[in-house]
């Protein structure tokens, strides 16, 4: 059996989650922790009752432990570095999103990655890891609503969050948003190829950067989605999974706070101004674990399966094209044209 050795990169809040995965399993241990200041490894190691070193970087740390796979929870503009530190050190990688912090520095370690095919580089999308969107998928992919041509997802929520997301300039769309675009990719299965956004910032925000944007993507299988979001929006909240609707040539699937299900045109009927319709249950077939702990499991399971992982750097860098195409576009005002990767 194969023992992972591996570097926690960032001791903030993020990485008790990635650390409590790595303690349940046989197979991993954590040999080192990298971060800026020693007095947050010294907590993590009282935390969890661990005496494991610190170091100030991930290239020392693989060096002294020999360790063969990284877990990045630093924040996004650290990623760049500590991702190509790992895979440049041999290590398999697992990191928290976005994949950088712009898409120049994405599509860089794109390319560093695909120069060394044996090691694995997954990036953290949690939300696809739910009973709910694995069903609302598997409602969609089975085609009968038809095929799906306008999606949208509503997202409003007042986050008093404090800290540096008050300062971002665009705190929705960089922290936020790259959930509900992944989101939309996986449920109809297709990648975007352009988008329209506006960002701004509402009334009453007490963020300091654009807590709310409206964004139109295109989709390379021609249907459109449509995102609303705010961060600052008080009363009737959604869920932060997004309320959802799946408009097809068929019928329409919904997700909002219950399951997901769907309507669709009863068979036999003349053409009447207003069709009747037929209610579809989704169908619930997946059992893995939810949330990020399904995520862990997928990556680790692509690793000794010799495949992709589901959220491998190949796919997410479509959803990372998303977030910063959508920036691009608010601050140009135009339409933006986003990569198309082979």
């Amino acid at each position: 059996m194969t023992t992972y050795k591996i570097v926690q990169a960032g001791c903030g809040h993020m990485a008790n989650t990635w650390i409590t995965y790595a303690l349940e399993r046989e197979d991993t241990e954590i040999v080192a922790f990298v971060d800026l200041y020693e007095a947050a490894a010294a907590k993590m190691n009282e935390t969890y009752g661990l005496s494991v070193p610190w170091f100030a970087s991930v290239e020392e740390a693989i060096r002294q432990t020999g360790a063969n796979m990284v877990f990045d929870a630093t924040i996004p503009s650290a990623h760049l570095a500590v991702a190509t530190a790992a895979l440049e050190g041999g290590c398999h990688l697992m990191s928290e999103k976005p994949m950088a912090a712009s898409m120049e520095a994405a599509e860089q370690l794109a390319q560093l990655a695909g120069t060394k095919p044996e090691l694995h580089y997954s990036i953290m999308q949690n939300r696809r890891y739910l009973k709910d969107i694995r069903a609302l998928r598997e409602l969609v992919a089975s085609g009968v609503i038809g095929k799906p041509g306008f999606v949208t997802a509503d997202f409003f929520i007042g986050a008093h969050f404090g800290g540096f997301r008050d300062a971002m300039e665009s705190p929705l769309i960089l922290d936020m948003a790259i959930h509900t675009f992944d989101q939309a990719r996986f449920i109809i299965g297709a990648n975007p190829v352009s988008v329209y956004c506006h960002e701004f910032n509402p009334e009453g925000s007490w963020y300091e950067g654009n807590a709310a944007a409206v964004c139109i993507f295109e989709f390379d299988n021609g249907a459109v989605f449509t995102y609303n979001g705010s961060w600052c929006s008080e009363g009737l909240r959604t869920t932060w999974e997004a309320e959802w609707r799946v408009a097809g040539s068929q019928g329409t699937a919904s997700w909002r706070d219950g399951a997901p299900y769907a309507e669709v045109v009863a068979p036999g009927q003349e053409a009447n101004f207003l069709l009747d319709y037929d209610r579809i249950e989704a169908p619930y077939t997946w059992h893995g674990r939810e949330g990020h702990h399904g995520c862990l499991d997928e990556m680790f399971l692509a690793i000794e399966e010799e495949r992709s992982a589901e959220t491998s750097y190949m796919d997410n860098i479509y959803s990372t094209a998303m977030v910063f195409g959508a920036i691009q576009s608010a601050k140009e005002q135009r339409k933006v044209m986003l990569l198309r990767v082979p």
